[in-house]
C-alpha cells in the first residue's frame, strides 16, 4: 500500500488524549487508512504523520471526518540503511542500532 507523509498545522496546541486517538483510529479504519506514527513539533502546533493509504483522497476523507488539517500530503517511499547494509554494519558505521520504526 502506498505511504504518505502528512503535514498538519494546528490552530491551537495539539491536545491528544485516548479519546482523540481512539476516534482517529476508528475513522481511519472506516476509510481504509492506517496511521503508522507521527512526529510532533516542539511547540505542539505541527505534526508530521506517516500513513499507509490507498490514495490521497482517502487521507483527505479521514481528515474531513475528524476535522483535522491535512495541509500537505506527499506520497513517499522508505529509504532505510538496513535495506542496504546488514544490521551489524549499520550499527558499526553509525554508532547506533538500526531503528525499529519499520
Amino acid at each position: 500500500m502506498p505511504l504518505f507523509l502528512i503535514e498538519r498545522n494546528w490552530a491551537e496546541k495539539l491536545q491528544a488524549d485516548s479519546n482523540v486517538i481512539g476516534r482517529a483510529l476508528d475513522v481511519n479504519k472506516d476509510v481504509g487508512v492506517h496511521w503508522l506514527f507521527s512526529f510532533l513539533s516542539a511547540d505542539k502546533r505541527k505534526t508530521y504523520c506517516l500513513y499507509e493509504a490507498p490514495s490521497t483522497e482517502a487521507i483527505l476523507e479521514a481528515a474531513r471526518r475528524l476535522n483535522f488539517p491535512a495541509d500537505v500530503i506527499i506520497e513517499v517511499s522508505e529509504l532505510n540503511p538496513a535495506a542496504y547494509l546488514s544490521r551489524e554494519e549499520v550499527e558499526r558505521r553509525s554508532g547506533f542500532a538500526p531503528s525499529a520504526i519499520s
